[in-house]
């Protein structure tokens, strides 16, 4: 088959007022993308050629979005909310661009997947001039009824103008239309606004397209595929289907969820074959993790690369920069943020390794913390390969520390040192024999007199 050049139209003008927020309703995060991001991304994989989003007026973060998202989508402004077929008009100039195949589609349906798009434009690249994406309601109450007579769709149908007859159709509109390219502002152009919200209507495009001889049909998607969103629980509701499809697809690939309802994942997270994840984590955007890991009960994990073999948690927290070789261990209330951890190194209890680097081979050992923070920028601590770092030291940044070196518990380590050195930082130790029953006597005596008063 010829390679069909596709314009896919993003409608995003919509406040949301429903959903309670100052933010515009396609910015709102599943799975820590924005709506809008998911669809983008779905039409990127379904091979569309060129993007035009449409955005409602003083919506520049919006747009600062979409550049960031989609660098070669371009952004037209509704700047009066007309009706979808109006806004979909909006974006004029993208239409002027000879295109086979038009899309047009909304940014608060995040679940819409490539498959869904390509077969409308299967349908488009067989033949229909106009097909409309439907789905089979569970419950069809609200929805505009798909009305199909021999194959043809004949109208859409909305709840309140349908007859007895025609709501007892189940088969219902996505809200998302193809066109063929050569007819699309033809059809457009000649919707009207004859309705009591005096707004042009993209779903009458149907019947003028019937009217004037041409194809028109509709194809068929998963109601999970189609999923709108208008308020804060159906926002939660498609976060769960996105995190269930995410789960579906780890374990597919050769990944063990103990619990796979209580992990949760972001869009871009990457778990390579043989990663084991216990219940109860949490990975946020940009994580990595690869063959053989295991994460460990209640981690999170966040911007971070996890190397194979290595063992992180339980209670354990990776945040951005956190890149981890092969055989790491980063054990329970462990933080590491901004840090390289040599092949087979360990920080195993109670430790923060925060614009550091540890060498190949180290130990951290339990309450070690590198101060990475003078209060008004950040220093850099390097730990080389195979050093010891006792329980509860402090290391002082900037400080370099070579390879070997062994630093006795409870030091304050300020200097550099060099390879193979021993480093105590602290107190000299001084133990005065008999002193303890003297001083306890004096304590009881002063908390007895305090009593007294």
């Amino acid at each position: 088959m010829t390679k069909r050049n596709c314009l896919s139209i993003v409608l995003a003008a919509g406040l949301g007022t429903r959903m309670r927020s100052d933010l515009p309703k396609v910015m709102h995060p599943i799975g820590n993308l924005p709506l809008i991001g998911h669809v983008l991304k779905a039409l990127k994989n379904a091979s569309s050629d060129r993007v035009a989003v449409v955005v409602g007026p003083e919506m520049e973060d919006l747009v600062k979005l979409v550049e960031t998202l989609a660098p070669e989508a371009g952004c037209h402004v509704q700047t009066e909310r007309l009706g979808t077929a109006h806004a979909a008009l909006a974006a004029r100039s993208s239409l002027e661009e000879p295109a086979d195949d038009v899309l047009v589609l909304f940014g608060d349906t995040p679940l819409i997947t490539p498959m869904s798009v390509k077969s409308v434009r299967t349908a488009l690249a067989e033949g229909a001039d106009v097909a409309v994406l439907g789905f089979q309601a569970a419950n069809p109450f609200g929805y505009g009824r798909l009305l199909i007579k021999n194959g043809v769709l004949q109208a859409i149908r909305e709840e309140k103008d349908a007859t007895d007859e025609e709501r007892k159709v189940s088969f219902c509109n996505s809200g998302i239309m193809g066109f063929r390219g050569a007819i699309v502002r033809d059809l457009l152009e000649a919707i009207g606004n004859d309705n009591a919200k005096g707004e042009y209507y993209l779903t009458d495009a149907v019947e003028i397209a019937n009217t004037k001889g041409l194809k028109v049909i509709a194809v068929a998607a998963d109601e999970e595929d189609v999923q709108g969103i208008n308020t804060r629980a159906q926002l939660a509701d498609c976060e769960a289907v996105f995190q269930k499809r995410m789960r579906v697809a780890a374990m597919e690939t050769g990944v063990t969820l103990q619990a796979p309802e209580t992990v949760f994942f972001s869009h871009d997270t990457i778990l390579e074959p043989d990663v084991t994840v216990e219940p109860n984590v949490v990975f946020g955007l940009g994580v990595t993790v690869a063959s053989g890991a295991r994460i460990r009960a209640f981690s999170h994990l966040e911007g971070a690369i996890v190397g194979a073999g290595s063992i992180i948690g339980p209670y354990a927290r990776l945040r951005p920069g956190a890149k981890l070789s092969e055989n790491v261990h980063i054990g329970n209330f462990v933080e590491v943020k901004n840090a390289t951890v040599g092949s087979g190194a360990k920080a195993n209890h109670l430790a923060y390794i925060g614009d550091a680097s540890v060498g190949a081979g180290s130990n951290i050992g339990a309450g070690t913390i590198t101060c990475n923070y003078d209060g008004f920028g950040k220093h850099r601590t390097d730990i080389g390969a195979g050093s010891f770092i006792g329980s509860n030291s402090t290391l002082v940044a900037p400080v370099s520390l070579g390879d070997g070196v062994y630093v006795g518990a409870g030091s304050v380590v300020t200097e550099d040192a060099e390879a193979e050195s021993l480093v105590i930082g602290r107190g000299r130790q001084v133990v005065k024999s008999g002193r303890a029953a003297e001083i306890r006597a004096r304590f009881k005596a002063a908390k007895q007199a305090k009593t007294k008063t």
